[in-house]
């Protein structure tokens, strides 16, 4: 792969965004490279929760915009763009069953902010910011911006976001409640591959399942989502670590989680 750094430690899936000369910034042929990493984690059994990070200065600038001016002559139809590359590269993020956290090391720009913000947990370094940069060149938000930005700051706050596109450094994401936890830059690499870590370890099948709620969670009302709380706990019921988590339990030891 000439855009992504791939690698597997200790049961993560470790994902580096890999043009930092462009702040990482997308292309056609990095979406399709990072789609093909995504399906990879989800398929390794011996991947039990994934790390994504860039490398460089920023984490993601959003798309190249210089690909498309050098490619098209005529009208450019980033609808159909979108469908091929960033639409199911978020499916792929919410879809897998399997937590990712996502480590923002410098700037989240456009689609490169909503990819993070995709992710389960977002650690960001002091230095990092956010911003939905889309209106500033006459667009709307996409991959997903419209989506995850209401439901982590409210309706009110993401309109501002999205429509004036202000800046959103670590600290102040943090303390709105888009991202999980702001941290010095020279620990970001330390705290997001310890909790990437952490979740590796826990029962991997019911965290996949917990996924799953949240993905459900918004657009479910009540009735049908305690309809896949009983549908979903009877499959984790049957998992080896369920009865593992049950003896740990009565023998008062820590569970040995094994993702099955």
């Amino acid at each position: 792969m000439n855009n992504i750094k791939f690698e597997i430690q200790n049961q993560i899936g470790i994902i580096r965004f890999n043009r930092p000369e462009v702040l990482n910034s997308f292309t056609i042929e990095m979406s399709n490279e990072f789609a093909a990493t995504l399906n990879t984690c989800s398929e390794d059994k011996n991947i039990r929760a994934i790390y994504l990070t860039g490398n460089g200065r920023g984490f993601c600038a959003g798309q190249d915009i210089n690909e498309f001016l050098a490619s098209s002559q005529n009208e450019i139809h980033l609808g159909e763009i979108l469908k091929k590359t960033y639409e199911p590269i978020i499916l792929k993020i919410r879809e897998i069953e399997k937590p990712i956290v996502c480590g923002v090391n410098g700037v989240a720009a456009g689609a490169g902010a909503n990819i993070a913000l995709a992710c389960d947990f977002v650690v960001a370094s002091e230095k990092a910011s956010f911003i939905q940069s889309f209106s500033k060149i006459g667009l709307i938000p996409d991959a997903g911006g419209s989506f995850f930005l209401p439901r982590l700051v409210g309706f009110s706050k993401a309109t501002e976001l999205l429509m004036l596109a202000d800046k959103v450094l670590a600290l102040d994401a943090e303390k709105i409640g888009m991202i999980y936890k702001c941290v010095p830059g020279n620990l970001l690499e330390e705290v997001s591959l310890k909790l990437a870590e952490r979740l590796s370890k826990m029962p991997t099948k019911a965290i996949g399942y917990i996924k799953k709620l949240m993905n459900e969670s918004f657009s479910n009302n009540l009735q049908n989502q305690l309809s896949l709380e009983a549908k979903l706990q009877e499959l984790a019921g049957f998992t080896k670590d369920f009865k593992e988590g049950i003896n740990s339990f009565l023998e008062k030891r820590n569970p040995n989680f094994t993702g099955e």
